[in-house]
């Protein structure tokens, strides 16, 4: 391998998957992104890729020759890709084969084809390695393959890689057992043609041993914690305009309404909004029938539609999520981990394209009454300022949903950037083998 090994990045997005192949001394040849916005972002943070824009059905063909020709008849390291994980079903892959069999076609989502034209590039330039992160789901995704057969995602890939010398292995991580303070697992699948790759699939040493647990070893260490990440930035408030922003660019938070306000400011550390207790003067009743969550007679699980929004002892409205019907309050729709905050002795919990809304999954902070400010979500998804700017190489605006979009469908690039650490040591190590 070259004194600098070599990538080609697919779906890019913004690139926060290519500050990690950076970090661990990769130069990114070619990216290939399909949304103007992010591949501007990615342009102004990796202004030495050549970038190719566009949709990979049409540009695969570009991104090949692009590739060979930066190459310059040199091997390519790595192709990284990280492909629209919103399609991939949720569903026993063994259920779906079942139906196929029995004659039901499944309704597949389009997006997972995309591994067609990414397999196109990997055979076209023989990476030394191919690695795709996504979600755990992926093990269960059945495709279509172009000669008209079902066949699950990973057994795919198998079969068109295994007869060019390839073998790999997939596995599901906690990107919390790496340092990282925030818990995201993803699948990471690794295939390679290189010798001491491959062996170390044999011993199970492919990928890092972890260097942080919940419960840790003597040769592990605590996980980062949300207070050790964020716990020394200014307090926010998501009251009033002058206490939702600080000096510090991205540290603001959007306002609450009166409503969700009342129901965030008396929701306890750790706890849920729809759990509230009685904040009557005169009552202070804490023994209202908390939420959960309960199998309808289809099998089907749903909130509970019989949590009691007013005190069951004074008759006061509790602080919890109402929505008003006909005059009256009624418990909104939804399930405990909504309105729920983060605990601070924890890593963060996944941070998603919704981060910044108090109704989605656990995301308010541990103590103040708001959202993550998208500048605590940087420091929590291991996006270094020093490393990575908010700026579009076009000139165009970046606002905050493009923010929360990009690091929503990304991966934290500390945890990733041990896992290239890692494979490229193993691929050092065949160089090595060789020369002896």
């Amino acid at each position: 391998m070259s004194e600098s090994p070599t990538a080609v990045s697919l779906f890019s997005s913004g690139g926060i998957g290519d500050i990690a192949l950076h970090a661990a001394g990769v130069r990114t040849l070619v990216a290939s992104e399909i949304l103007a916005e992010r591949a501007a972002l990615f342009q102004q943070n990796f202004p030495e890729a050549t970038l190719v824009v566009g949709d990979i059905w049409q540009t695969a063909s570009k991104i090949i020759s692009t590739a060979e020709s930066r190459l310059r008849g040199g091997e390519l390291d790595i192709i990284f890709a990280t492909p629209p994980c919103q399609g991939m079903s949720k569903n026993g892959r063994g259920k779906l084969l079942q139906g196929i069999r029995a004659g039901r076609k499944p309704t597949l989502d389009v997006r997972n084809q995309l591994m067609l034209p990414t397999l196109d590039v990997v055979t076209a330039l023989r990476p030394k390695v191919f690695v795709v992160e996504n979600v755990p789901e992926m093990e269960q995704t059945i495709i279509l393959s172009r000669d008209g057969r079902y066949i699950g995602l990973l057994d795919l890939i198998d079969e068109i890689l295994t007869p060019l010398g390839y073998t790999g292995r997939s596995s599901v991580i906690e990107f919390a057992d790496y340092g990282v303070p925030q818990r995201r697992q993803r699948l990471i699948t690794v295939f390679s043609r290189i010798p001491s790759v491959q062996a170390a699939f044999l011993t199970k040493q492919w990928l890092p041993q972890p260097t942080h647990a919940k419960r840790p070893s003597l040769l592990e260490k605590p996980w980062i914690t949300v207070e050790q990440t964020i716990g020394h930035l200014p307090p926010l408030d998501a009251g009033s305009p002058q206490t939702a922003k600080s000096e510090i660019p991205l540290h603001r938070v959007p306002l609450l309404d009166e409503s969700k306000y009342f129901w965030v400011s008396n929701t306890p550390p750790g706890g849920g909004a729809f759990d509230n207790q009685c904040v009557a003067i005169d009552c202070g009743y804490d023994g209202n029938a908390t939420h959960g969550n309960q199998r309808s007679a289809g099998g089907i699980n749903q909130s509970s539609k019989t949590t009691p929004v007013r005190c069951q002892k004074c008759g006061s409205l509790l602080p919890r999520p109402w929505v008003i019907r006909d005059g009256e309050h009624c418990l909104m729709s939804g399930f405990t981990s909504a309105y729920k905050r983060m605990r601070g002795d924890l890593p963060a919990s996944a941070l998603t394209r919704n981060l910044s809304y108090a109704c989605s999954d656990q995301k308010l902070h541990p103590t103040q009454n708001r959202v993550l400010s998208l500048y605590e979500a940087c420091l929590i998804h291991t996006i270094d300022e020093n490393q990575y700017s908010w700026i579009r190489a076009d000139g165009g605006r970046v606002s905050d949903k493009l923010i929360r979009d990009v690091i929503g469908e990304s991966i934290p690039p500390l945890g990733l950037k041990a896992i290239f650490d890692h494979i490229l040591g193993l691929v050092r190590t065949d160089r090595m083998l060789s020369a002896a």
